[in-house]
């Protein structure tokens, strides 16, 4: 893995680029743990004061330091990316591998299903369930059932690749040495997918931010927890662009921008890493350069 990384440094801007606008969002997120109040408070701070030395980010008419907020809103935010993606990596895997190694009316089974979960609409599936729950429905909970939406896509690609490896020399060596099923997908065949986990991590975190950026701003998340999408909420309740309070839109917006195009440059960066065509030319353009 440090391999692939130290190549993608060496002959992927696009990579380079990504990471660096992905350590600054962190940086800031990271700031919200030396934060000296407490984002839900309102009015400690002069209500409605534009980005100076003082107030860096301004202040919104709710009286709170915008740039605190921040650091806890794109915590938050980049928190449940980062958790909707590990657990549905978890769900896309198990089939995936599953599939592609059984084969037969298990593989059936498990892509009908697979074609299934892409056709529901999730959006208004989610309201549904925000409807439903109301107060029970926590970030937990919204990371839960998003993950049970974000993995089908993954699934057939990791599929496709276990269908390869199950016809590899080493997998009938594993076959007649013993081995579980279960040891074959996970210690044999897991590691060859691993590049694909990574890359679909980073497109399922900028699947779930969006959608759960739209829900907040609609209203339909808990709006007591600093977000991205709260943020945004917030500053349309109180007509922030019709009274010329343009920073407290500015700021959510923009950390948001950044964090998509951040995900995906790294995005794109590791589906041309996996491609090896694209890894050849792009290596040898280096060289020649």
């Amino acid at each position: 893995m440090l391999t692939v990384v130290r190549d993608l440094f060496r002959y992927n801007r696009e990579f380079t680029a990504g990471t660096v606008l992905i350590v600054f969002i962190v940086v800031i997120s990271c700031l919200s743990y030396f934060s000296p109040v407490d984002p839900v408070l309102q009015y400690v701070v002069p209500p409605d004061r534009p980005p100076s030395g003082e107030y860096w980010f301004g202040t919104n008419s709710r009286g709170q330091d915008l740039f605190w907020q921040a650091t806890f809103a794109i915590r938050n935010t980049l928190l449940f990316g980062v958790l909707v993606a590990f657990l549905s990596r978890i769900i896309s895997i198990v089939v995936g591998l599953l599939a592609g190694y059984v084969g037969g009316w298990f593989d059936r089974g498990l892509m009908s299903l697979n074609d299934v979960v892409v056709a529901l609409p999730i959006f208004p599936i989610l309201v549904l369930f925000y409807f439903t729950l109301r107060n029970d429905l926590s970030t937990l909970t919204l990371a839960l059932i998003m993950a049970c939406f974000g993995w089908p896509f993954d699934a057939r690609l990791i599929r496709s690749v276990a269908l390869g490896l199950r016809s590899r020399e080493f997998t009938h060596h594993a076959v007649f040495a013993g081995m579980s099923t279960r040891k074959i997908m996970f210690e044999e065949h897991l590691p060859y997918v691993m590049p694909i986990v990574f890359s679909t991590a980073l497109a399922n975190m900028i699947w779930s931010i969006g959608l759960s950026v739209t829900l907040a701003v609609l209203g339909f998340t808990d709006l007591n927890i600093p977000t991205i999408g709260t943020m945004i909420y917030w500053a349309n309740n109180h007509s922030a662009m019709v009274a010329g309070r343009w920073w407290w839109i500015a700021v959510p917006v923009g950390l948001v921008v950044i964090t998509f195009v951040g995900l995906y440059l790294l995005a794109v960066s590791f589906n041309e890493y996996i491609d090896p065509r694209s890894r050849l030319r792009r290596i040898g353009g280096e060289g020649r350069s």
